[in-house]
């Protein structure tokens, strides 16, 4: 009986495990793994990544978007790899389940086991040395990477003769770069390096320039330049040309005093124009209106005087008349018309005389007339008459104003054109009118004049009435009015002092 009784045993034994190895191989089976791999910081997708696991089961690329998919794996532990020429190798540790996907994101980084420095940028411009550079430059210079894939940037290292101070501009990603208000007669030593953001920083040479040194330039004017005004001088010759304002600021109308070696001038604030004032070399800018700018209907047109010596200036605001203390304090209203708009203001202060020019909404209508410093009306110069005026300028005793106007009578609200604007000297005194432009070619406008420090000559614009030619300074003696000389072409708004 007990031999029957173990074989009975031994046979459900067996069965039993017989059962448990069928319910082992049920849980057998696959799942699968997708995801995105990417560059780590930027999240760019990378193409052509080889995707693997080890153990071994199959192996996919991924696609322009970075995109990847592993089917049919058995379940079981892997390591899950991705892995391109040169990109560091990614590895994640992952657990395959029957009928799931799992979703991992591989973040890779550039290898630099491979990767080369760039060269050393080669320096172009301004050549090593080189002098008289005007004190706005532009430095140029090249640079290569052997590494096609990689992206270059630049610092440029600035320093002088005169200080210790060491400027740095970084993040450059052009091989140029424009530096603004340096100093007159200085030696500059610059250098640039370029980065890869992989390797260290390599550098170029260093190079060396003089700027030039300040010359008595009297003469001072506007030239547009990447669709900006740049206020630039000259010498009585119209040579020795220096700008003064930077070409990424839009600055018009200079003005100089004398007495204190100051330049003011007019100069785009956001949406609204301010009054400003300059050393003779460009240097020291300050800002002197804040609360009320200067506005009228034609910001071309525009024009303020210097008074009190140089300690204050007088500019308009629509129909009303402000003085200002140069260094912003002190604004006063000192006149406002009946309806018209000021459009140009110009004091003479041995004389206590202010010239107004007065027009409507589209610069028509106009009036020229002279008042006191109390504001009081002293003579009505031109009223009347059709078409544009402007360009006063008040000769040194006070008896004598120098304007233009449009002798055609043109009148053209949308686009303002003159066809035949001529220079007119006004004797206060004496109330006479003395036409000095007998010698204007036809079809042209002569505008803008100012009388030369000597008074012996008038300085101005001469430009074609199509209203797109350049405009040229021109200056004619006023003994001799048929020997008109261009001064400097491709400039307006001048001024002699």
């Amino acid at each position: 009986m007990k031999p029957i009784l173990k074989i009975i045993t031994i046979f459900f034994t067996l069965l039993f495990v017989f059962s448990c190895s069928e319910d082992t191989i049920d849980q057998e089976g696959f799942g699968a793994v997708s995801g995105r791999v990417v560059k780590t910081g930027t999240n760019e997708p990378l193409e052509n990544v080889k995707i693997s696991t080890n153990p071994s089961s199959s192996t996919v690329f991924t696609d322009e978007d970075g995109f990847y998919r592993l089917e049919n794996i058995p379940v079981g532990d892997y390591s899950l790899s991705a892995q391109k020429d040169g990109l560091l190798a990614a590895f994640e540790p992952i657990t395959i389940l029957v009928d799931i996907e799992l979703e991992k994101v591989f973040e890779m980084e550039v290898s630099t086991a491979n990767n080369r420095s760039p060269e050393p940028p080669t320096l172009i411009e301004p050549v090593d040395n080189a002098e008289n550079i005007p004190i706005e430059v532009k430095l140029l210079w090249t640079s290569k990477d052997p590494d096609e894939d990689d992206t270059l940037t630049y610092t440029v290292t600035l320093r002088n003769d005169q200080d210790s101070n060491v400027e740095r501009f970084e993040s450059i990603t052009d091989t140029t770069f424009t530096l603004s208000n340096l100093s007159f007669g200085r030696k500059y030593f610059w250098q640039v390096s370029a980065s890869d953001g992989i390797n260290s920083p390599v550098n170029s040479e260093t190079f060396v320039f003089e700027t030039t040194n300040v010359t008595n330039n009297r003469v001072i004017y506007t030239r547009i330049v990447n669709g900006n005004s740049v206020i630039y001088s000259a010498n009585e010759s119209g040579e020795t040309e220096i700008p003064l304002t930077s070409v990424s600021k839009n600055s018009f109308r200079p003005r100089r005093n004398i007495a204190t070696r100051k330049i003011a001038f007019l100069q785009s604030v956001g949406s609204q124009t301010h009054l400003f004032t300059m050393n003779e070399d460009g240097s020291d800018i300050k800002q002197v209106t804040s609360s009320i700018g200067v506005s009228g209907f034609n910001l071309e047109e525009i024009d303020f005087s210097w008074s009190e010596g140089g300690a204050q200036l007088l500019f308009p605001n629509q129909d009303r008349l402000y003085a200002i203390n140069v260094d912003g304090s002190g604004q006063t209203e000192i006149y406002r018309t009946s309806g018209n708009l000021i459009t140009e203001v110009d004091k003479n202060d041995n004389a206590g005389i202010i010239a107004l020019k007065t027009n409507d909404l589209d610069g028509y209508s106009v009036e020229i007339i002279t008042i006191n410093e109390s504001g009081v009306l002293q003579n009505t110069i031109l009223t009347g008459e059709n078409g544009a005026a402007g360009g006063i300028n008040l000769s040194a005793d006070g008896n004598q104003l120098l304007y233009t106007r449009d002798v055609s009578g043109t009148e053209d609200p949308t686009t303002y054109r003159q066809l035949d604007s001529q220079l007119f000297i006004y004797n206060i005194s004496g109330t006479s009118l003395t036409n000095i432009s007998t010698d204007k070619p036809l079809g042209t406008n002569d505008l803008d004049p100012r009388f030369s420090p000597n008074e012996a000559s008038v300085i101005f614009v001469n430009t074609s009435n199509d209203g797109i030619s350049i405009k040229n300074i021109v200056t004619v003696p006023l003994d001799d009015l048929d020997a008109r000389v261009t001064l400097i072409e491709n400039a307006s708004m001048p001024d002699w002092e």
